[in-house]
């Protein structure tokens, strides 16, 4: 398998640490705007590796992506950057004839007159709806695979086959109990990524309703996480696994809801009355054109660097209810990193590292054929248990709480 990794940013990084370690792949190709960023994060696996080479790509030119999947016979695009750039690779691997795996979906916009209501366009809508060029194609687009979306929908599938007989509720929770020193301010993942899933309308699924939406930061309730971390208060976020689980998943609700804070929270309502979370851009007085947002995360660090900064634990995980032989039954399915673990075996923060090793877990049951199939598909269009093994195989186990 030759790989085309697009984004050598924090998770591309660590996707690059992390599959260093396996041998399914013959190539890996790290690909950047900034040529250095790419070549940086070759140069961290050592002169020994040389499965890994770098080139300057721009991601948001669909023409040269194309060009260059064709001319270095790639068998799959790796998408590692923001969902600005979703569709760009992703109709560049549908025209190069390639495999495609994202772990963020084309992004989504809001009802124009019921946005909190009513869903406008949804996270995914125009992936699916090039999804039967993709079946014609005979190629598979893999999406929404990171931790969340993810291995969430990874979890909620095994549940739904493995655990229950009917399931009432999938509701991905996640929370965790990092701290950055010297910061008041730092989010450990990318700013761009988390003002669009925190600000846009949430959406909720329920059987007898469809999709539908909410207030931002509605619903709170306190989730105790596991190992340690205790104690979340979690609220509705925009995510892609409601758009995702229902498709494939029996169960009469589906949500999703982030352990924030209440400091974070009034953070990003701040940006917003001011108009920093816009990506239209605006004209300064010497004539200078700049997006609100992409200055905020200009202007905040990049959260790649914090690792050394960073403690404590992150906790990605499905809460499931429902009905086992006839008796109710509730369970929380989570995978949990520990900061100062990973930064001692991957040199990653937690957050990232979580990130990045599902996509690897994924191209790996892709390239032994566990996974195979063609169109557009989610995490839980497939068989779990490979999955779940595997992550455990990588050394990083899964848990369960009754």
């Amino acid at each position: 398998m030759r790989i085309l990794l697009v984004g050598a940013g924090g998770v591309g990084s660590a996707i690059t640490r992390i599959a260093a370690r396996r041998s399914f792949f013959d190539h890996m190709i790290v690909a950047d705007y900034d040529l250095a960023r790419a070549e940086a994060a070759v140069a961290a696996l050592g002169g020994a590796e040389t499965r890994f080479s770098a080139v300057r790509l721009d991601a948001s030119d669909r023409a040269a992506v194309t060009a260059y999947l064709t001319e270095e016979r790639c068998d799959v695009l790796l998408n590692a950057t923001d969902p600005r750039f979703v569709m760009p690779l992703f109709e560049a691997a549908l025209a190069a004839g390639t495999h495609y795996l994202d772990m963020a979906m084309s992004l989504s916009s809001p009802h124009p007159a019921r946005p909190y209501e009513e869903c406008g366009t949804k996270l995914g809508d125009a992936q699916f709806e090039q999804a039967a060029a993709w079946e014609a194609s005979g190629r598979l687009a893999l999406v929404g695979v990171g931790v969340e979306p993810g291995l969430s929908d990874v979890f909620a599938r095994y549940a739904a086959e493995e655990l229950f007989d009917e399931i009432d509720e999938i509701g991905v929770r996640d929370g965790a109990n990092l701290t950055v020193d010297g910061y008041d301010f730092a989010p450990s993942f990318s700013i761009w990524t988390t003002v669009e899933e925190c600000l846009n309308p949430p959406v909720i699924w329920e059987k007898e309703r469809g999709w539908y939406t909410t207030a931002p930061f509605s619903e709170p309730e306190v989730f105790d996480f596991p190992e340690g971390i205790g104690p979340v208060e979690c609220v509705n976020v925009e995510h892609e696994e409601v758009l995702l689980i229902p498709r494939w998943v029996e169960a009469r609700r589906v949500t999703f809801k982030y352990g924030l804070g209440n400091e974070f929270i009034e953070t990003l309502k701040t940006l917003h009355k001011l108009g920093l979370d816009r990506t239209r851009k605006v004209t300064l007085p010497d004539g200078t054109e700049v997006s609100p947002r992409d200055v905020v995360a200009a202007c905040l660090p990049d959260p790649a660097t914090l690792g050394d900064r960073m403690h404590g634990k992150t906790c990605a995980g499905t809460w499931v209810k429902g009905v086992k032989d006839g008796r109710p039954r509730e369970v929380y399915l989570y995978h949990v990193v520990d900061n100062q673990w990973s930064m001692a075996e991957y040199g990653s923060q937690a957050v990232v590292w979580q990130t990045a090793i599902n996509p690897v877990v994924a191209l790996e049951l892709v390239a032994g054929g566990v996974w195979s199939g063609s169109g557009v598909l989610g995490a839980e269009a497939f068989d779990p248990r490979p999955y779940l093994d595997l992550l455990t195989a990588y050394g990083s186990p899964w848990g369960i709480r009754e």
